[in-house]
């Protein structure tokens, strides 16, 4: 209410001359000749219950003298119990009055109101979003207006923000100080509002909390005991003094513990109150991290596992914690954990970690490279005693020589337990890694294959070794079953994507990327290494970034990327690298793109050092990577064929356990040390190699390879059906054919009208024997290929000859190109087609 400025009240009534009327009554009088004739006075006050006695005075006096007049008072009050108790309320009943009660606004009556702001009637979802939220409160529905407004010029679902907030804590203020003790308690109470006694917080009686609670549900605060908005709730809490907030929420603790409350619940309020009380909170914390460990809640558990570490006194117990705590944030960022396992190491050396905390250090020296130090853990820690722990001990070390490429000091042969040729003595335990080591020892079948794909999936993901499990998977691709190994990998990332878990998404992605490397699919494989690369900082990987490093360059150098190769080549990589087998992929990563930027001399001192680490770091590994073949390759772009050629037979003669892949790979370029003839031989052996384990880039370029001997042995239509099969195989990895494009033009054919009728002359079958013959397949040769007998290649190539008008074999490239018969695709000469 604005007063007149002809109404004047006195501060003081010692300065009023003697005799002089009271100031309410000079007020009152004031207010009664702005009344005077036929003009009506209206005078409003709000929250009249809390006027002070002079303004009481004041008005009391009016309603006497104004009898006879046009005056009218409207006094506003909420119309709580606690305001009907006022003297201001008491004293207004004894005159004469009519009382009004204000319902808040309807759902409807919101949707007039926002319909009138926006111009146009809203969707009933905003109406009712709007109410929910207010209660129907026209102060609040305002102020979410406001907020609205504010953030957008359309009138959406509301936004509640500093206009809000403020509507809230005006509401609050209003009433009495126990009214604003209980919100402040059902506001850090939240969803557990009906589960503590709200009075014991807010020191008021039962019947004080009723009030309280009833007055904020009719302000439009509250809904039974939970507020209508989480952003009044926060309102509320901010409102309040840091420390009685802080002390607030150890109440409610303590209080949450003696109901027997869950240990999450409780723990919340201990966080927000920084406090461990002595005797049970630790527990109540520590069994409140694991849960939200399990709930893939990392920040939370890190929360609390650091609260416990800090008022933690016993030594060993510290350790235990700075473990736990190490292994939560090692899900979302290894180098977090790098402050809480370093000063462990010499902890874990001499034995004053549980196996399982032990192992967990050793891994994060493994991350970081520390090979010799991890070593010598390895080498104390092996003479475990419980069957379990020797499993723990088992593992790290099955991932320390295998993943990471580290064999103990003067010794190539894994740890006792999990060597490969004793592996039927331990495939009964069922342990993914003993089925692993089955894989590594050279008898990869479908089965075994399949068996660690099982294993891998039948676990839960936080039970899994993380990098045995990428083991897992670089084992089965490298046994020729990259499709079996990426179908493991996609279920595994997309279990880590839902529990975001970042660790475990940037290392399966860059074994994703690496499988789909294996598999010719070059493209695929640079985009997932690269997004693994920028899953995690560079600190964070560790000497793992090698992995998807090496990979990214490899097949950015496939593309002929070259410039973006070369920029992945500057990005550091960690001194310990290359003490891993992370660092020998690296350099043949490297030595593969200084080969195709015409640095041969670089590349071979690159492969020469990948050599000379495997022989001096882990022999074991050796059959696993094709270093040979790499030198081979340097020599060839030297000059140099009979090192190369040296190289690789030395590649060949390894005893079992190589891939086809690395086998297809040194026949190819033994080939390429050959004659002609004895070079389609070899190329031809080596593609069927190459079908079997999958890498269609690999493919592409033995089909080329294969090409250019035809057409040097002068065989041209024959070099044109291969050079075909090799730009089938380029274009399905989308790069560009590695063959000339005169081989790929379509010769002068007949203007025969039955000559595009090829594939219908020919059966399913026929079209399989001719195709292989075509390619100088001999008849026991595709025999064994279709797993036929020899008389039944003679008949079909019979019927071959007749239907196309072939004298002898040696037209029948000629007629298939005549002819178009797609022979050399995997649907007419797959490998393990029947053509009977």
């Amino acid at each position: 209410m604005h007063s007149s400025p002809d109404v004047r009240r006195p501060t003081d009534p010692a300065h009023q001359p003697v005799g002089a009327p009271a100031g309410h009554d000079t007020a009152a009088e004031t207010l009664l000749r702005l009344a005077g004739g036929d003009r009506p006075l209206v005078i409003a006050v709000d929250d009249a219950h809390a006027m002070d006695r002079a303004s009481l005075q004041t008005i009391v006096h009016l309603l006497h003298r104004g009898r006879s007049r046009r005056v009218l008072v409207v006094c506003a009050t909420s119309g709580h119990l606690g305001e009907t108790r006022s003297p201001a309320h008491t004293e207004l009943l004894r005159q004469p009055h009519r009382r009004v009660r204000l319902a808040p606004l309807s759902e409807a009556s919101v949707g007039e109101l926002l319909a009138a702001q926006a111009g146009r009637a809203l969707p009933g979802h905003i109406r009712d979003a709007y109410h929910r939220a207010t209660a129907g409160s026209p102060l609040l529905v305002h102020a979410l207006l406001d907020d609205s407004t504010h953030s957008a010029p359309e009138i959406g679902l509301p936004v509640a923000g500093a206009a809000y907030r403020q509507a809230v804590l005006s509401l609050l203020h209003r009433g009495e100080p126990g009214h604003v003790r209980v919100a402040r308690a059902l506001a850090a109470l939240g969803g557990l509002a009906g589960t503590v006694p709200v009075g014991e917080l807010a020191g008021t009686t039962p019947a004080g909390t009723q009030e309280a609670v009833d007055v904020l549900n009719s302000s439009g605060l509250l809904d039974g005991h939970a507020f209508r908005h989480p952003t009044a709730a926060a309102a509320v809490l901010e409102d309040m003094d840091a420390v009685a907030r802080t002390r607030l929420h150890g109440r409610i603790a303590h209080l949450l513990y003696r109901s027997g409350a869950p240990a999450v619940e409780v723990a919340r309020h201990l966080r927000l109150a920084d406090l461990v009380p002595a005797g049970w909170g630790a527990g109540i914390l520590r069994t409140a991290a694991e849960q939200a460990l399990a709930a893939d809640d990392v920040e939370r558990c890190t929360d609390y596992l650091g609260l416990v570490l800090r008022d933690c006194a016993d030594e060993r117990e510290r350790h235990a914690l700075s473990v736990a705590l190490a292994r939560a944030q090692w899900r979302t960022n290894p180098a977090a954990a790098t402050p809480h396992l370093e000063p462990l190491r010499e902890a874990a050396l001499a034995g004053e970690l549980s196996m399982r905390d032990a192992a967990t250090v050793l891994r994060y020296l493994l991350w970081q490279g520390d090979t010799e130090l991890a070593a010598q853990a390895v080498a104390t820690l092996v003479h475990a005693q419980s069957p379990a722990d020797a499993q723990i001990v088992a593992e790290v070390e099955f991932v320390r020589q295998w993943f990471y490429g580290v064999a103990l000091p003067g010794k190539g042969a894994p740890v006792a337990g999990l060597d490969p040729r004793r592996r039927q003595a331990h495939a009964g335990t069922g342990g993914l890694a003993a089925r692993v080591a089955a894989l590594i020892g050279g008898e990869a079948t479908d089965d075994s294959a399949a068996a660690v794909a099982q294993a891998l999936q039948g676990h839960q993901l936080d039970h899994l070794n993380l990098e045995l499990a990428a083991m897992s998977l670089l084992a089965v691709a490298h046994a020729d079953r990259p499709a079996i190994a990426a179908d493991a990998c996609d279920a595994l990332l997309e279990r880590a994507v839902e529990r975001r878990a970042t660790t475990w998404q940037a290392l399966l992605g860059s074994i994703r990327a690496e499988i789909a490397l294996l598999q010719g699919d070059v493209t695929t494989a640079s985009q997932g290494a690269l997004a693994a690369l920028g899953t995690l900082r560079a600190e964070s990987w560790g000497v793992l970034i090698g992995l998807p490093l090496s990979t990214a360059i490899s097949a950015h150098t496939a593309l002929g990327s070259y410039d973006e190769a070369e920029e992945l080549l500057k990005h550091d990589v960690p001194e310990p690298m290359f003490r891993t087998v992370f660092g020998i992929q690296y350099l043949r990563a490297r030595g593969h793109h200084f080969l195709a930027t015409d640095r041969p001399f670089a590349a071979l001192g690159d492969f020469e050092t990948c050599g000379r680490l495997l022989r001096e770091g882990n022999p074991s590994l050796q059959k696993g990577i094709p270093w040979r073949s790499d030198l081979a390759l340097a020599n060839l772009r030297i000059g140099k064929a009979r090192t190369a050629r040296e190289w690789a037979e030395e590649q060949l003669r390894l005893p079992g356990g190589h891939s086809s892949r690395a086998r297809a790979m040194a026949l190819r370029l033994l080939a390429a040390t050959c004659k002609p003839h004895r070079r389609a031989s070899l190329l031809r052996e080596s593609i069927d190699l190459l079908k079997a384990c999958g890498d269609r880039y690999a493919l592409a370029q033995a089909y080329a390879d294969l090409s250019a001997a035809h057409y040097e042995l002068g065989e041209y239509a024959r070099a044109r059906l291969v050079a075909r099969q090799a730009a089938r195989e380029a274009e399905a990895c989308r790069i560009e054919s590695p063959v000339d494009a005169h081989l790929l033009e379509d010769p002068v054919r007949p203007d025969s009208a039955d000559s595009d009728a090829g594939p219908a002359i020919l059966s399913d079958a026929e079209c399989r024997v001719a195709g292989l013959a075509a390619l100088g397949y001999t008849n026991r040769e595709i025999s064994a290929r279709l797993h036929v007998t020899i008389s039944t290649v003679e008949q079909h190539l019979t019927r071959v000859y007749r239907k196309l008008n072939v004298a002898n074999r040696s037209e029948l490239p000629s007629k298939m190109l005549d002819h178009r018969i797609p022979k050399l695709s995997d649907r007419w000469a797959g490998t393990h087609s029947s053509a009977g």
